[in-house]
């Protein structure tokens, strides 16, 4: 039977993906990496040592593993790239026939995320040159920290950031679990890129759906660029607050709009967005 292997396991996406692979192939069948191995023992499978930084870690990891799901690394863009090159060389060492790569959408150019953007396009190429087949997903911007954050937007009673009438192709982690599981499984996925999102929406439209969802009376204020980066940077620090202005910058620049392809990748079309919240306001 096949080993599918999925890196990060005890992160929000990559728990994600195992729990959804779990259920397609069996837990059996499904193998955790994580740096922390016990963060990821409530999954109910396997979990090994997953290091992006220790090849020789790595490759002992995945022996007798047949595809592998290599979930973007959360570092600096200048120490990521390596890292996944280790996972891609402990693959290949260990005899992994496919490797998925969960790789993201943004400004190749002209933000402060742009460098992230570009570290994961190094990234796409060095999978598709590892001689292994291949599946590339462009995952497009999570919802969830925005329902997450809704009693600081309640606090605050608006919606502020840079990213103006720009609309955003968003997703869930579910939602991608599901797309990866296929892309994973499928062999009629291999040599495909897709760009995972549901329908792009605005800060407006958001804001209507958590106003719908939590009987919140939020309004989107749009800022300039400058000032949501110095916002975000006095909030997060240096690193994240830049990484999160440009997201947003991206975003305001049509970016993060692009056709989606998750119905090729998942079989199915992406949850719709009234559906979504519609679950949030049932559980609220």
């Amino acid at each position: 039977m096949t080993k599918i292997a999925i890196t990060a396991a005890s992160g929000k996406l990559g728990g994600e993906i195992v729990k959804a692979t779990g259920l397609v192939m069996g837990q059996e069948n499904v193998v955790g990496l994580a740096r922390t191995p016990v963060r990821a023992a409530h999954l109910g499978v396997e979990v090994r040592k997953g290091d992006y930084n220790n090849l020789a870690e790595l490759e002992s990891s995945l022996l007798g593993i047949d595809k592998l799901l290599l979930v973007s690394g959360m570092d600096a863009p200048d120490k990521r790239i390596g890292q996944h090159r280790n996972v891609i060389a402990a693959a290949k060492a260990a005899g992994v026939t496919k490797i998925v790569y969960t790789s993201v959408q943004g400004a190749d150019e002209g933000t402060t995320f742009s460098p992230v953007i570009q570290s994961n396009r190094q990234t796409e190429q060095d999978v598709r040159n590892s001689g292994l087949q291949w599946v590339i997903g462009r995952n497009g911007i999570y919802i969830e920290p925005d329902v997450d954050y809704i009693e600081t937007y309640q606090q605050a009673g608006e919606i502020t950031n840079c990213a103006g009438e720009g609309k955003c192709g968003y997703t869930t982690r579910s939602e991608l679990a599901y797309a990866y599981t296929r892309m994973l499984t499928e062999d009629k996925h291999n040599g495909e890129i897709y760009n995972l999102h549901g329908e792009a929406i605005t800060q407006s439209e958001l804001a209507g759906y958590l106003n719908w969802a939590f009987g919140t009376q939020l309004n989107y204020r749009a800022m300039t660029i400058e000032d949501y980066r110095c916002d975000r940077m006095a909030e997060l620090g240096e690193f994240m607050g830049t990484v999160i202005a440009g997201i947003y910058e991206g975003i305001h620049d049509g970016k993060a709009d692009n056709p989606s392809d998750f119905s090729a990748a998942a079989g199915r079309k992406h949850q719709s967005w009234r559906d979504y919240f519609m679950g949030l306001k049932q559980m609220s």
